[in-house]
């Protein structure tokens, strides 16, 4: 495992492999937009066409050419998706139009069930904590999976639909589509999102020591609650656990100030934004628009006040409880917060516009100016994009800041390990969803939320957010994004966001916080001891919430 005090003799080698990684995805981006010159020569005369990601073409507007419009793009299968990525519809073709297609067996789900079992039970077992700790070791399991359905796909399916001919491919072609869509256009976006917001939030220190009053502890909540959409959950964490951890030293009441921690900005917190929390970024990956996600700011707002108030009586009853002594230690030893590495917010500035607006296969300022003749994004523009900006932030980030944040890639390197398994194995119930979706009684938004809340509490809820989502695609309904109805995409969105809280293995951050306040001394609940809390607290509000959208107000779409 790579400790802090080993930060200097890798830092050269991270930019190495940034730089690599840029090189890499460079040599894509020439390859991919060459081969699509190379077999759509432009014709003059005629309305130039730009394909999506998987082979679909749209016709962009051209001298007395045809215009599409906003919701042609977000419900035509056969228009660009808001995101520039395929979707799965696109991926798998519509298989009731290919004959001799047959749906997949229940038991191939079995490698991507086993991935997740894994991920939430294996940490828990005293035989193979430790050697689940290691990144190897996960990354053996993820890709030993994922080889079970490589071989599924190549030598027993019966075929998927072909994008381009809605004719059956089997064998190696088979899964070359497959693997084409799960790393391609989805694995490697995500990961190097993740990458670059991890990096260089990394690089931002804030210290300081201030009396820890149940004011100053609210407000350090409140901060990373409101920041967390803008530079991702683990972004967030990372940068305000230590200081907070550091304010409550001389307090002996600590642990609940930790679980609201996990509560607001490991996860409620990142719901405003597609970079805000991994399950947002994937449904962007699936066309949902980049700002569409602050339609869930009334959810967010509502649902941080409540937690915050909630927060700030515990807290100020437990402050009576602590020894005078204490109190009086905390009131001596003050430092003032210092920020330094102040220069990567404006490289996390650059992630979050690279997001924004480069969107492959669509003209530059897409979502600005829709209808200008501007050069199209080539594939992993914006990919190559994020990590340009964190090999500047490695390169101009003074390296005893990192080692003060006692920063190592152990954590990121563990999502990468097991997101491409997760990535390659969820192909088969994602298919399997596409077809027998409508018949699983998944018809309203509150039982989405549920569903998709209480799986993503055990399960991680990336992957849980992306099932039910696709799920959602085959029901249909009015007033779609990216093919799934608002209210149903609002449901799917707070449960896999939200109820991420309610067990230290529902999002990332959390596990990653709760060995952080260990680390600094703090005795945290057991993972059916923190359950106790996200019980009695989280779910009482998940109910009024549901209560009140679905009795009240009628509707989950409330702007």
């Amino acid at each position: 495992m790579l400790q802090p005090n080993d930060l200097d003799s890798h830092h050269n080698l991270m930019i190495k492999i940034t730089v690599g990684g840029l090189i890499l995805l460079t040599t894509l981006a020439f390859n991919c937009s060459f081969s699509w010159a190379w077999e759509n020569p432009p014709e003059s005369g005629t309305n130039q066409t730009l394909p999506d990601q998987s082979g679909h073409k749209q016709a962009q507007q051209a001298t007395g050419g045809e215009k599409h419009t906003d919701q042609q793009v977000q419900t035509d299968p056969q228009i660009h998706d808001a995101a520039g990525v395929k979707t799965e519809s696109q991926e798998h073709g519509v298989h009731e139009s290919a004959e001799g297609y047959e749906i997949p067996p229940l038991w191939a789900v079995l490698p991507f069930a086993a991935l997740l079992l894994c991920i939430a039970i294996l940490p828990l077992l005293k035989k193979t904590e430790h050697w689940w700790e290691h990144n190897r070791n996960r990354l053996f399991i993820s890709l030993l999976l994922s080889v079970l359905v490589i071989l599924y796909y190549w030598l027993i399916h019966p075929g998927v639909v072909d994008h381009e001919t809605k004719q059956l491919v089997s064998g190696f072609v088979a899964v070359n589509q497959v693997l084409e869509h799960a790393i391609l256009f989805e694995y490697i976006p995500f990961i190097v999102l993740l990458f670059s917001l991890y990096v260089i939030s990394g690089g931002i220190r804030l210290q300081g020591d201030l009396p820890a009053h149940p004011r100053t502890n609210t407000a350090f909540l409140a901060v990373g609650a409101a920041i967390a959409s803008f530079i991702g959950t683990t972004g967030a964490a990372m940068l305000l656990i230590r200081p907070l951890l550091h304010t409550n030293s001389e307090r002996k009441y600590v642990m609940h100030t930790v679980i609201f921690f996990i509560f607001l900005v490991c996860n409620i917190g990142g719901s405003l934004l597609p970079i805000g929390d991994p399950p947002l970024f994937l449904g962007y990956l699936r066309g949902v628009p980049f700002p569409w996600t602050f339609n869930l700011w009334p959810q967010w707002l509502s649902t941080v006040l409540i937690l915050l108030v909630i927060y700030y009586i515990w807290d100020s009853i437990a402050y009576r409880k602590e020894a005078i002594r204490d109190l009086k230690r905390d009131e001596i030893q003050i430092q003032k917060l210092k920020l330094r590495g102040k220069i990567n917010f404006l490289w996390l500035l650059g992630v979050v516009l690279s997001v924004a607006f480069l969107i492959p296969e669509k003209p530059f300022l897409y979502n600005i100016f829709p209808d200008k003749n501007l050069p199209v994004v080539p594939d992993f523009l914006r990919e190559i994009m994020q990590l340009l900006f964190v090999a500047f932030s490695l390169m101009s980030t003074p390296t005893g800041i990192r080692k003060e944040n006692k920063f190592n890639y152990v954590a990121i390197g563990e999502v990468a390990a097991l997101f491409i398994g997760i990535f390659i194995t969820m192909q088969v119930p994602i298919e399997i969803l596409h077809q027998k979706g409508p018949d699983m009684g998944l018809d309203v938004p509150w039982k989405f939320f549920w569903i998709t809340g209480s799986l993503s509490s055990f399960l991680d809820n990336a992957p849980t957010y992306v099932v039910f989502f696709e799920t959602a695609t085959t029901l249909g309904g009015p007033d779609q994004v990216a093919r799934v109805a608002q209210e149903l995409l609002v449901a799917i969105s707070l449960g896999a966001v939200f109820m991420g809280a309610n067990t230290y293995i529902g999002n990332g951050p959390n596990f990653m916080v709760k060995s952080i306040a260990e680390q600094s001394g703090i005795k945290m609940p057991s993972f059916f001891g923190y359950m106790i809390y996200s019980i009695g607290i989280l779910i009482p509000i998940f109910i009024l919430l549901t209560v009140v959208q679905n009795y009240v107000l009628g509707r989950w779409m409330i702007f």
